[in-house]
């Protein structure tokens, strides 16, 4: 499937929407009116369709983007990487913040064709990497990751990555909503949020998220709670 039918099935399969905890934002996403929502796990891998993180408006995302919007000192005249990007939304979040520049890592392509669409809805240029960047240091001021928590393998190795990138100087920003693999140990919090979620994908309407930064990075940054 090329870039442009990837383009073309994500704008047939979703609805243009504002993100609920950041509305300045629009994302394509699926809803409970779409087909997308609609198939099984057995029907997307025939067509050849991984899981389609990049379709939903995740809580810890919703939180980072937050964030930045309402602090966009953080990232502003600064180099940003949003790690395992999905739709794009936290990336757009400190793209609108003044960044100078963005870039977007996702290893699904069809990820990578979201957050180039949503990055034209809302108007911000976003670089998509498509690759594996877990062990990779650009030298960027800032490094955002939402909801990377939830399987504990992964959650180990891009711990260990981020870690080392807050401890040579680097902002790192975490917004997770209480995933089982959180290291909590490491990280303090700097904001909570009630996020409106899909009750489908959280069991629950209002899911409490929160933005973390790992407790070694001294970098200031405002704290606060909605």
């Amino acid at each position: 499937m090329t870039a442009s039918d990837r383009r073309g099935f994500i704008v047939a399969q979703t609805r243009l929407r504002p993100v609920p905890h950041a509305p300045e934002i629009q994302l394509h996403v699926a809803d409970e009116a779409t087909e997308l929502w609609q198939k099984t796990e057995d029907e997307l891998g025939a067509i050849g369709l991984p899981p389609p993180f990049w379709a939903f408006a995740w809580a810890g995302g919703q939180a980072l983007a937050r964030y930045l919007l309402d602090n966009p000192d953080i990232v502003r005249r600064k180099t940003v990487l949003d790690f395992a990007s999905g739709s794009g939304l936290v990336a757009i979040a400190a793209a609108l913040g003044g960044a100078t520049s963005v870039t977007a890592a996702e290893i699904d392509a069809f990820a990578s064709s979201a957050i180039a669409l949503n990055a034209s809805v809302n108007a911000v240029d976003i670089t998509v990497l498509l690759e594996d960047v877990v062990g990779r240091d650009d030298g960027w001021d800032v490094v955002t990751a939402g909801d990377v928590s939830y399987e504990r393998d992964m959650a180990a190795r891009v711990t260990a990555w981020l870690h080392g990138l807050s401890r040579r100087g680097a902002v790192v920003l975490i917004g997770d909503p209480g995933r089982s693999y959180l290291a909590r140990d490491l990280l303090e919090s700097l904001a909570t949020y009630e996020v409106p979620v899909t009750r489908s994908l959280e069991d629950a309407d209002i899911k409490q998220s929160s933005v973390w930064r790992f407790k070694a990075d001294r970098h200031p940054a405002p704290a606060g709670s909605v």
